[in-house]
Parts: C-alpha cells; sequence; structure tokens
C-alpha cells in the first residue's frame, strides 16, 4: 500500500501540468503495426512512450487517417482492440500498461471503507513472492477499463496435450479456495465464470501433470491451457477429475463404467464383458443366466436403448447372452442413463446404454489383443495422417466349433456354436472446427444344438458423424446411422419337410443437434431427429424340391418416428441445479399394409372390416409430448439430494412368449391394433462422499408407472402369424425399488456394493375372459426379483499382482407350475397355476481371478496382463429355468442349469 500511495503522489504532481496544453494532432496510418504507429506519433510530434516492446502484438494493424485530434483520441483508437492502457504525464511523456489502469486519485471515502461504487470499481493486483521449487505462471486476461469492473467475467479456451496439440475432454478446471468448477467438453473447450481479480487454478487430469496457475482477470478473455503428459500415473487407475461428479451432476440414475478397470472382474471363460459388469450395478438385471438382454428399473428387455456411437444395436450378445457381441479393446466410454433420460434419446421407456468406440491413435501404431480358452480378440489403432486421422480395426471369433469336435460325445460333435463381430472406426480432424467419425460393425451367430436345425443372427450398423464449431459457444453435430438385425432358422431332418425361414428389422436414422453453451450456469442443445422403420416379420420357404413346406411371406412393415428436443441445464444459484428437457414425438404408420378391425375380443372371428394402403400411405399417427425434469440441491461440498421425473413412449415392440429374451424374438411396429408403450418415471436420492471421495454411497428410489405394455395369450402362436395382433394383450404396469450402492474408489482394496429391492408387475384386465390373466389382477413379471445382491472387489497385492472376486445373489425369478391335472370329454389335461406365481430356487454365484501384469517398463514394446479366473467357484447347479414332464400319468419337474461346475479360464492379454 506505501508504494501504491508513492506512485500515486509522484503522479499527481505532474498531472496538472500535463492537462494545461492538450496538443491537437493529424495524422494517418495504412496497415502498420502498433508499434510502427508510436514510432510515427514520436517522429511526427514531441511526445514519448514508455512501454515493453513485448506486449504488443506485432500480428495487429491499425488503419486510420486522424485531423486536428487530441493524442488521447488516436491511442484510445488505436489501442482499442489491445491490452493496452495508457497514462500521459507531464513533458509530453505517455506510459503505456499492459491491463491496468494507473489511477492519479483515490476515489471519496477508500480509506473509510465506503460502500459507493467507485471505491468498488478499482482492481488491485500484486504479485507474492514464490518460491523456486513451485513457480506458478501468472496470466492476465482482458484489458481494465474506467467504466466499472464488474463482479466477474468469463474466460473460455481449450485444453490440450502440450505435446499432440490434441484436446483433452472431460477435464475439471478448478478455481482454489472459492468452490467455482468447470470442466471440458468432448472437442476440450471450457467457460468458466471467474470472479474479478486474482483467481489461483488447478487442473488435474489422469495421465498429465497436475497445473497451477493464477489468472489476474480484467474483462472477458480466451486462454488455453496446454498439459504435460505423465506416464507414471498410470500406475494408479483412479480418476480424480470425476470424483466428485456423483454429487455434483444433475441427473439421477447414471452410471459410467470404466473400460479398462472392467477387466479385473472375473467373468465365465475370461470375456471382458462392459455389460456384464453393467448387471452388477443397482438396477441393471437379466433375467438369468444365458438369457439375452437387459432388465432395468422393472422394465422388460426390449425397453433399452443400446447405441454404438449412437446407432442402435438391436442385440448386444452371443450366444444367449454368455458372451457380449461388443469388442472391449474398441471401446472408449460406456455410459448408462436408468433415471434421467436426455431428451435427445427416445423409443424406449427403461434405459439408454451409450456406447462411444475410442478415437484411433494418430501418433503412432498401436493395439491390443486376448487369448481365452474359446475366443480371441485383437483391435488395432493406425494413423493415416499424423495428429489427424487415424482407423481402428478390431476382431473377435470364437473357436467353439473346433472344441465341440474334439469332444467324445457324438451328439457334441455334431453340434454347432460360433459367432464371430468385427468393427472399424475412421476418425478425421478436419481442422479446429471439423472432424467426422465413421463407425461400422457386424456380428454374426451360428448354432445348432441339434443336428436337424440351425439357428444363426446377426447384426449390422453404420454411422456417420460430423461435429462443427461455429465458434466458442455453438456447436453443432449431424448424425446419419443405419441398423439391420436379422436371424433365420434352417431345418433339415429325416423328413420331407426341410425348411429355411428369415426375419429382419431395418432402421435409418438422421439427426441435427445444435449445443449452445451460454456459460458455466447455463447451456442448452436442441435438435431434431427422424427414423424410418423396415420389418419383415418372417418368411419360411422350402429346401430342396421334396419339401412339402409351403412358401409363407408376411407382409412388410414400415413406419416414420420423428422428434423434436430441446434440453438445458440451469445453475440457479452455487447449490440448486435443474434439467429441463422436452420431446415431442410423432410417429406415424406406412403402407403399403392390410389393417384388420375387429370388434371384442380380439379373435379371426371378430373381424368386421379390412383396410388397404397403399405404398407409403399413412396408416394411423401417434403423438407424446415426452417430460424430462432433474433437480439437485447441495445439502453440503460432499452431500446432495436429487430428484427427476420422465415421461417415455415406445413404438416398436417385441413379441415374445418365452419366459426370457431370446435371438428369435420378433420386433412388431405399432399399428391401428397395437398401441405405442407409454412410461412415467419418479426418482428420489441422496449422494454422499466420504473421506476426500474414497468412499460414494447412494440410496436411490423409485417408482414407474407403464401403459400398454405388451403381453402374450394363452397358447400364442406368434411366429409367422398374419394376424399376430390376436394373440398378444396390452395392459399396465408398474414397477418400484430402492438402490443402494456405496463404492470404494481408491487404496489397494476398491471396489463396491450394490443391493437393489425391487418389485415389477403386469396387468392384464379386459371384460372378456381370454383377453384377462390372473382374474385381471396384478402379477409378477417374468423377471420380478425383489432381492439383487453384487459384491466386486479388487485387492492389489502390488501394482503387478491382484485378486478379484465378484459374488451376486438374486430372488429366483417368477414361473408358472403346473398345479393339476383334469378330464374333459375324455382327455387329460393340465391344469397351471395363476401366471408367475411361483419361484425357481435362488440364484448365487461366486467367481474369484488373479489378474497378473507384465512389469510397466516404458520403453517395452508391448505390455502383457494375464487372468486366471474361476467362474462359479462354488459349483452351484443354479436352475436356468424349470419344465415339466409327464411320465405315466405323473407330472415331474426338471431344471435347466449353463454352468453347473466351477468354470476356470486362462486369458492373456497384451498391448502394444
Amino acid at each position: 500500500m506505501k508504494f501504491f500511495l508513492t506512485i500515486t503522489l509522484f503522479i499527481n504532481i505532474y498531472w496538472i501540468s500535463a492537462q494545461q496544453n492538450i496538443k491537437k494532432i493529424s495524422i494517418s496510418f495504412d496497415n502498420i503495426t502498433i508499434t510502427e504507429a508510436l514510432k510515427l506519433l514520436e517522429n511526427k510530434t514531441d511526445y514519448h512512450f514508455y512501454y515493453a516492446s513485448e506486449w504488443l502484438d506485432e500480428r495487429v494493424q491499425v488503419s486510420g487517417e486522424y485531423k486536428d485530434v487530441s493524442i488521447a483520441n488516436i491511442l484510445d483508437d488505436i489501442l482499442k482492440d489491445s491490452i493496452i492502457n495508457y497514462y500521459i504525464l507531464s513533458k509530453r511523456r505517455i506510459v503505456l500498461t499492459r491491463n491496468t489502469i494507473i489511477y492519479d486519485t483515490l476515489p471519496k471515502g477508500f480509506f473509510d471503507g465506503s460502500d459507493n461504487k467507485d471505491v468498488k470499481n478499482l482492481l488491485f493486483y500484486q504479485d507474492n513472492e514464490i518460491s523456486e521449487e513451485k513457480r506458478i505462471k501468472t496470466y492476465r486476461i482482458g484489458k481494465e477499463t474506467r467504466n466499472g469492473v464488474k463482479k466477474q467475467y468469463t474466460l473460455t479456451g481449450y485444453v490440450k496435450d502440450v505435446n499432440t496439440k490434441k484436446p483433452i475432454p472431460d477435464v475439471n478446471i478448478v478455481v482454489k479456495e472459492k468452490n467455482i468448477v468447470a470442466q471440458t467438453n468432448e472437442k476440450g473447450f471450457y467457460t468458466i465464470e471467474l470472479p474479478t481479480g486474482v483467481n489461483n487454478i488447478k487442473i488435474n487430469f489422469l495421465g498429465f501433470e497436475d497445473s497451477e496457475y493464477k489468472v489476474v482477470i480484467y474483462n472477458n478473455g480466451h486462454l488455453n491451457f496446454e498439459l504435460n503428459e505423465n506416464l507414471e500415473t498410470l500406475d494408479e487407475v483412479y480418476i480424480e477429475t470425476n470424483m466428485d461428479k456423483n454429487i455434483k451432476e444433475t441427473t439421477t440414475g447414471t452410471e459410467q463404467i470404466d473400460v479398462e478397470e472392467s477387466k479385473n472382474i472375473p467373468l465365465v471363460l475370461g470375456e471382458r464383458d462392459v455389460l456384464k459388469a453393467a448387471t452388477t450395478l443397482p438396477g441393471i438385471t437379466t433375467a438369468g443366466e444365458g438369457a439375452t438382454g437387459y432388465n432395468v428399473r422393472g422394465g422388460k428387455a426390449d425397453q433399452n436403448l443400446t447405441l454404438l456411437d449412437e446407432g442402435v444395436l438391436y442385440n448386444p450378445q452371443h450366444f444367449f447372452g454368455i458372451f457380449s457381441a461388443l469388442n472391449p479393446f474398441a471401446l472408449g466410454s460406456v455410459n448408462i442413463y436408468k433415471g434421467s433420460i436426455p431428451a435427445e434419446y427416445g423409443g424406449r421407456l427403461s434405459s439408454v446404454f451409450d456406447l462411444k468406440t475410442k478415437n484411433g491413435n494418430t501418433d503412432k501404431l498401436s493395439g491390443e489383443a486376448s487369448i481365452g480358452p474359446v475366443t480371441g480378440n485383437v483391435a488395432v489403432e493406425i494413423p493415416i495422417i499424423k495428429n489427424k486421422s487415424s482407423v481402428l480395426v478390431g476382431g473377435r471369433g470364437t473357436y467353439a466349433n473346433w472344441i465341440l469336435k474334439s469332444l467324445d460325445d457324438e451328439k457334441l460333435q455334431k453340434s454347432k456354436a460360433s459367432f464371430y463381430d468385427f468393427i472399424a472406426k475412421y476418425h478425421y480432424k478436419i481442422s479446429d472446427k471439423d472432424n467426422i467419425k465413421i463407425t461400422g460393425y457386424y456380428s454374426n451367430d451360428e448354432f445348432s444344438i441339434t443336428s436337424d436345425s440351425l439357428y444363426n443372427y446377426n447384426n449390422r450398423l453404420l454411422s456417420l458423424k460430423w461435429n462443427h464449431r461455429f465458434n466458442e459457444k455453438n456447436n453443432a453435430s449431424v448424425l446419419l446411422a443405419n441398423s439391420q438385425y436379422k436371424f433365420g432358422i434352417e431345418y433339415q431332418g429325416n423328413r420331407n419337410n426341410d425348411f429355411k425361414l428369415a426375419y429382419d428389422i431395418n432402421e435409418t436414422e438422421v439427426k441435427l443437434k445444435m449445443d449452445y453453451n451460454y456459460n458455466t450456469k447455463y447451456n442448452f442443445d436442441y435438435g431434431i431427429s427422424g427414423k424410418l422403420y423396415t420389418v419383415n416379420p418372417g418368411s419360411i420357404k422350402p429346401i430342396g424340391n421334396e419339401s412339402i413346406t409351403e412358401v409363407l411371406v408376411i407382409p412388410e412393415e414400415r413406419a416414420i418416428e420423428s422428434a423434436l428436443f430441446l434440453s438445458g441445464k440451469l445453475d440457479l444459484s452455487e447449490k440448486l441445479s435443474v434439467g429441463i428437457g422436452a420431446r415431442y414425438s410423432l410417429y406415424a404408420a406406412l403402407g403399403k399394409s392390410e389393417q384388420r378391425i375387429y370388434d371384442r375380443p380380439k379373435n379371426e372371428n371378430t373381424i368386421t372390416d379390412t383396410l388397404y394402403f397403399d405404398k407409403n400411405e399413412i396408416i394411423k399417427t401417434y403423438q407424446n409430448s415426452e417430460i424430462r425434469l432433474s433437480a439437485r440441491y447441495l445439502l453440503t461440498p460432499s452431500l446432495s439430494v436429487k430428484t427427476s421425473y420422465n415421461r417415455s413412449s415406445q413404438y416398436i415392440h417385441t413379441l415374445s412368449n418365452n419366459t426370457t429374451a431370446s435371438p428369435t424374438d420378433l420386433w412388431k411396429l405399432t399399428d391401428i391394433n397395437i398401441e405405442p408403450q407409454q412410461a412415467n418415471l419418479y426418482s428420489l436420492g441422496i449422494y454422499k462422499n466420504l473421506k476426500d471421495d474414497v468412499y460414494e454411497i447412494s440410496i436411490e428410489g423409485y417408482y414407474k408407472t407403464l401403459k400398454n405394455i405388451l403381453d402374450y395369450k394363452v397358447g400364442s402362436q406368434l411366429l409367422l402369424n398374419k394376424t399376430v395382433e390376436t394373440e398378444v394383450l396390452q395392459g399396465k404396469g408398474k414397477a418400484y425399488g430402492v438402490e443402494f450402492l456405496i463404492k470404494k474408489n481408491k487404496g489397494k482394496l476398491n471396489g463396491w456394493l450394490g443391493y437393489t429391492y425391487s418389485r415389477s408387475f403386469t396387468k392384464l384386465d379386459s371384460e372378456f375372459r381370454e383377453e384377462r390373466v390372473n382374474g385381471g389382477d396384478y402379477f409378477p413379471s417374468n423377471f420380478d426379483k425383489p432381492h439383487d445382491l453384487s459384491v466386486v472387489a479388487n485387492y492389489k497385492f502390488t501394482k503387478r499382482f491382484s485378486l478379484s472376486a465378484n459374488f451376486v445373489y438374486q430372488t429366483g425369478r417368477p414361473v408358472t407350475f403346473p398345479v393339476g391335472t383334469y378330464n374333459f370329454e375324455g382327455l387329460e389335461y393340465v391344469l397351471y397355476s395363476d401366471r408367475n406365481e411361483f419361484r425357481i430356487p435362488d440364484y448365487y454365484r461366486l467367481d474369484l481371478g488373479l489378474n497378473i501384469e507384465g512389469n510397466h517398463k516404458k520403453k517395452k514394446k508391448a505390455h502383457s496382463f494375464w487372468s486366471i479366473s474361476v467362474y462359479n467357484v462354488l459349483g452351484r447347479n443354479n436352475p436356468f429355468s424349470v419344465f415339466f414332464v409327464t411320465e405315466k400319468g405323473e407330472i415331474k419337474a426338471f431344471q435347466n442349469s449353463v454352468f453347473s461346475i466351477p468354470v476356470p479360464t486362462v486369458t492373456y492379454n497384451f498391448k502394444f
């Protein structure tokens, strides 16, 4: 302060004399630098300038013609786009200052603590002494003005890798001691509101050196940060930047799976599977071991939207759900939305599995591979243009057929069980504002449990996405995606009824999305999307000339689903944040088609009319408004409470009379006779972090109501049925539950414990008996499992050796049992219980794994990883299903199991 007063008195001495003689100047500048302009003023006038040359940006050109104006007018004009201020002393001397203003008088009330505006507008900054071992770089942003200093200004910029210049997403930028945090988006861009004056900023991110900066902000400005890679941080797997995300994010029911860490979860046959890892989290389960599909918060398997690079993947599993259809080495991120579903996603009621592949390495050739007892897996990243484009190529396959043929059992030798999948991604950074990503995917499964039938199914996906940045606040993306799912059955028996059955569904989507980042408190995204569905519901054709099978082709179904969406995040205060989303969906069933009109009840005898529609003629439209609301309130910096409401609609459905989902389930489009499904989901949760985010604890409850959910009549025939609407029922549903999760993120022992208590019910009621199930009362859904407990633990003995364990307990799922027999007209029939009145035995399983990593030398060409695991250590004979056989007039029960003994596995992984 003494220093400041001395300077102020010195300035005052010369101020009066300097103002006594203001000279008029005439001069012109023609595209010259500011330095050249100052020198020209010195040559043509008696003014002299004092400044540091490094302050002036020589890239800036100034032009202008001035006639009979003061020196102040000229300097105001040529310095307006710079960070330079000036002060005129006596004897024609002018001092230039960087960012700051020289004050020659102090405002009234300065020394007595006055609240006057002029006092508040003064901004002081003085460098503190910093030790040599921790020197912090200082940045001055903007230019101080005399018009008044705001309380805060906006700073924007990018965080990049200092070597590759690639942007780094999801980096936390923390203003120390001020509880201000910002995060970079997927393009590495950030925007943050900083209080005027000095701000101490800390940036840390896994794999990079921690960085600290001092930012003195005078006005709005732009600042890029560059981080140095720190390979030593790879020894730990803690993602420090996201440690408090569960507390501060607004959404409920969101999960993020660490793809790399999923390798430590012991699973069957050593397969790394992010979707299997998801079932260890609360609220996500399957109908049983070896069942395809997932049940999320009491929803059916068809109510989950699985996206791979934003293209729909209809069946993300191989071989009835035992293996994943996703290459884990190609995946970059896995986000699961089971509560607050973003407004841009629609068409499903329960959840979104958002899977994104990683961008290939643009610097050098790299890859990863694994060899297991029945599968092999590889992914290679190939640079095309250094630091600009690359290709990622991955493939997986099984050699199970070779193993089956080598067994002694003749039946197994004639069986088949094979699958493979391929993925390729091209990423090209066209410029700092544009990049494109193209992903292609294909998978195929073939299996034959008997010698006369061969089953096959495959997925095909292609997505093209173009990202464009208009400016620091506005971004856009355009997506074009196509997906296809097919299955078929080939039967060649001893009789002359050989046939080939086929089914497929195809969808094409176009989506435009805009992002507007107003500031750290307010950001929005909005857009429009459209989908075209084409379904071939099934066909059967004879194989060979001797087959007596008749040709049957079910007519094609087509529909368009379009939507408008808008969502935003608003920080109303430091503690309260809300998320608001709206989605308007419009669905139109299209011809060419025949639509039957029924009297009740629906059956082939109650058809009252048949309507015929030409190709692309609109059959029927449905429209729905979908609301997405969420809110978070910070009780303390480490404790928050959240709530959300989601209303959603679904226009496509699976038709199945199996107890569990199957690869041969049919997808059916909404039409005149089948209405869209709808759901309302209410969630409330409390989230707490302990001991510097070492522990995460959350308790979240939910209640869901469903409308028009599809189920089936007893004894229904769904495949190759022209009047399939007569075999299904639509009714109500409800689900509720409480999810508990405790997670340990750091230390030698880490992992999580998840427990869910949940119930899921269906109600099929009608005034007609054949359309009523269980007397029209609610009954448990096929996947209703009240208790679900999962424990995943990993203990690190050293940096190379760790032991993993996975324990699962679930209530047995509901089944319908025969409870007696009766005679009618001389024939004996089986009498069944109410639907899903009984349960199969409870399920539990323990898996153990030993993980051995190779040494961590940086210069090694490849790094290895051994996984030795035992699946189902306890040898529990967990039932998959129960079936009944009548022998000599007596009904006997039997159970099927998938893995009834311990299954040891050794898998070798290496990365280069």
